[in-house]
This record gives structure tokens, sequence and C-alpha cells, in this order.
């Protein structure tokens, strides 16, 4: 046995010595000091040999399996040397060469445009508002006053999940969720990603962004409306800006309007900008309609409110003279680096 060990013992070592790479390390170790390693057996065959021999043969296999292990590490330490030092060479750091410039990153123009929007309203006194991106069909049509029959549920224009929940395609969810609050008054902007089912194009896309107001208190008149987008179009595109409001209809608004801004790339003269028409179309409002107040439990006799509603985009667009939505969204850094 002790021959065995001895011969066990030397072969390791030679193994060890001629190895010529740090995986052959592992694989001599498991073939020496594994489960099923040339040491391992010797202790299992310990019950071949006598009571007395046993501790004696034990203390040999124990010294055996030290010195493997001794001389296991400083091979695996040497060739670690050598591995790092073969690394620092094929990296030596020429001081004399210019340093890289990294590029920092920055706001996307619609972050910009936004937080131009939200410190205008939070300047007026209205609270950022957030809501779900998937949403009840109640909340997205009924409780604003948009009927099962109403085109704007058709499946071709909203992306449904099932008969109930929905990719909201307004902001507008977002309020019936305050004014369910029964936190009275309320003024509010909610901005998000809202979704419809539209092709892709310089003006289109099946995922955008709008920002939509509410305003909900006693004695709240239209001109209180008009003087509010007027205030929010002075602020954003300057105060020569001047507004016009066209009747409209929304089905959770009466009555309704659509407000046109001067253009100010020409200032009203008329422009390729704006068509020839020296407007531009900015945003729909309205004030809400007594139904919709009624359903989110607010007595119309008592309160009324105005709302408003504007895409993001659509302002990036105008207020950076950008001609194609899609610009904003195929992550060219020629045209984001101009921001």
């Amino acid at each position: 046995m002790k021959e065995k060990l001895s011969q066990i013992l030397d072969n390791a070592l030679n193994q060890i010595e001629s190895s010529g790479e740090l995986d052959k390390l592992n694989d001599i170790r498991i073939a020496f000091l594994g489960k099923k390693g040339e040491l391992t057996s010797v202790l299992k065959s310990m019950k071949e040999v006598a009571p007395e021999d046993r501790p004696k043969i034990g203390q040999m296999v124990n010294e055996a399996r030290a010195k493997i292990e001794e001389k296991l590490e400083e091979k695996k330490a040497a060739f670690e040397k050598m591995v790092r030092e073969e690394k620092m060479k094929a990296e030596v750091i020429d001081v004399t060469l210019p340093g890289r410039k990294l590029q920092v990153g920055h706001r996307h123009p619609n972050t910009i445009a936004l937080e131009e929007v939200e410190k205008i309203f939070i300047g007026m006194g209205y609270e950022v508002v957030e809501g779900p991106e998937v949403e009840y069909d109640y909340y997205n049509f009924e409780a604003l006053n948009i009927p099962a029959n109403h085109p704007a549920k058709d499946e071709q224009d909203t992306f449904y999940i099932n008969d109930k929940i929905l990719l909201r395609t307004q902001t507008s969810s977002v309020q019936v969720h305050e004014m369910e609050k029964g936190k009275l008054p309320i003024r509010m902007i909610s901005p998000g990603r809202v979704f419809r089912s539209d092709d892709v194009d310089a003006t289109h896309s099946p995922s955008f962004h709008q920002i939509e107001g509410l305003v909900i208190d006693k004695n709240i008149t239209f001109a209180d409306l008009k003087g509010t987008l007027e205030q929010f179009a002075k602020q954003l595109f300057g105060e020569e800006t001047k507004v016009k409001f066209r009747p409209h209809h929304f089905p959770f608004t009466e009555p309704s309007a659509e407000m046109d801004v001067t253009c100010f790339k020409c200032g009203g003269k008329g422009c390729r900008f704006c068509k020839g028409e020296g407007w531009i179309e900015i945003l729909g409002c309205g004030m809400v309609h007594p139904h919709v107040l009624e359903m989110s439990g607010i007595d119309p006799n008592e309160y009324v409110g105005f709302a408003f509603g504007v895409g993001l985009e659509r302002i990036a667009l105008l207020k950076y003279e950008i001609d194609d939505m899609r610009l904003l969204y195929e992550n060219d850094i020629r045209f984001l680096e101009q921001f």
C-alpha cells in the first residue's frame, strides 16, 4: 500500500509539472482527488488493510493529498502570473495618444417639449397625473360619453386585448379616474403614451403621446378655457402668438372647439409651413359634458369644467420645425444631435 501511494504521488506530481495549460490542472485534480480519483480509491480499499495499519495508511493518504494540492496551487499561481504578464504586455497604454471623448446623451425632443408644457401648466397651478396604458373599455370610452356603437370604438382604430380591456386611445381615461376620487376642485394635465391602429407615415403612428387637461370647479366658463389656452400658446410659441377657436364636436365636451394659433414662422401672413393659411391647428377643447360629470359622481348643477387635449408630437413638430414624425422614433444620431 505504501508503494502504491508513493507511485500515485509521483505520477500526480509529474503530471502537474508537465501540464502546459491551466485547464489541464483541473483534469489532474479530478483524476487524483475527485470522488472517483486514485487517492479516493485507496481510502475506499482501507477495509482490506489490517486494523492496526489503518491509521498509518490514512496519514500517508492525507500527506499525499496535501502535497498534490500544494503542487496544484503552486502551478496554478505560476500559470496565472504568466497569463497576467502576457496580458499586461498586450495592453500597453501609450500615454501620448489623445484621449477619447465620451459621447454624452441628452433629452429627446419629445421630452424637451413635454417638460416645457408641464412647466407652463404647473405654473398655472395644475397637477401632473399619470395613469395606466392598459385600460378598461369603460374608462377609455363609456365614461367619456362614447357609447358602444360609436365609430371611435371600431376595432380598426383601437387595439383590444379582450372585450373589456384595451390599449388606451387617449389619456382622458386618467381624468375619469381622478374625477371618481371626488376630490374637488380639479386642475390637472395627464401626459402619456396612447395607441391607435394607424399606418405609419409622416404625421401618423400607432403609438404616440397626448397631453390632456381638465379643470372642474364652480362657476367655470368658456372664457376661462379660452384664457387658459391663450396663455399656454403665448408661453409655448411666443408672446406675439394669437389664437382662434372654431366650433367642433367631441362626445365628452359640449360646446366643443378646435384651437388654431398664428403661424410662428410667418406671423400669420401665410407660408409653406402653414400651407399659406397663416394659422395652424394645435388642439381640441370644450366644456365637460354634464353626462360625463354625472357618470363620475359629480353634480353638474353645482360643478362645471373644461377639458382640452393636444398631441405631444404635434407640439414637437411645430416648435422645432420637423416635417416628418418618423424622425422622432428612428434613433438617427444625426437628427437627435441637433437637440
